[in-house]
């Protein structure tokens, strides 16, 4: 499939000059990427972006600042379909898995093993479900593993009038 559009990221403003970096999940790993595997988090909405970025501590809003990227990326997988879940072979399970536990227990991960072989198949990035705790039905993320500034794999932030900081230095 292909994606086109906005989406949306909440960023640590300490990141925010690197607005279109995955090395922050490379660093930490996430839920559908390795550590040492760059990848590029956004959700399909706003408060989605949101509720990523707050994982369930909606009371105690940190800072944060919020990225629109415009969209227009080939080879995606939409996971949030039944039919291509089934026709993947993927139990939803495996999707929503307790990643962070798992990997600290040196435990497989199985959402990790579903993502290294769909890029090992050259998708680009999916379409999933939102995990973050609280999400509705139908919130939606989108995750990268392989975007740039061009197309067919273009995800830019939109920044007109320059409003991202720089890099640190």
């Amino acid at each position: 499939m292909r994606l086109t559009g906005q989406v949306w990221r909440a960023h640590n403003p300490l990141w925010a000059w690197a607005a279109d970096s995955g090395d922050g999940a490379a660093l930490h790993g996430g839920r559908f990427n390795a550590r040492g595997v760059p990848a590029l988090y956004t959700s399909t909405g706003i408060l989605t972006a949101v509720a990523e970025a707050q994982q369930g501590f909606p009371r105690k809003t940190q800072p944060m600042t919020l990225v629109a990227y415009d969209v227009d990326c080939a080879d995606m997988l939409d996971l949030t379909d039944p039919a291509v879940v089934a026709a993947e072979g993927i139990a939803a399970d495996d999707l929503r898995c307790g990643w962070m536990l798992l990997a600290s227990a040196r435990q497989p991960v199985p959402s990790w093993r579903i993502a290294a072989g769909l890029m090992a198949r050259g998708v680009a990035g999916i379409l999933v479900p939102s995990f973050a705790p609280g999400a509705a039905a139908g919130e939606r993320n989108a995750v990268f593993w392989r975007w740039s500034r061009v197309a067919p794999h273009r995800v830019v932030p939109i920044d007109d009038h320059g409003r991202l900081p720089a890099p640190p230095g």
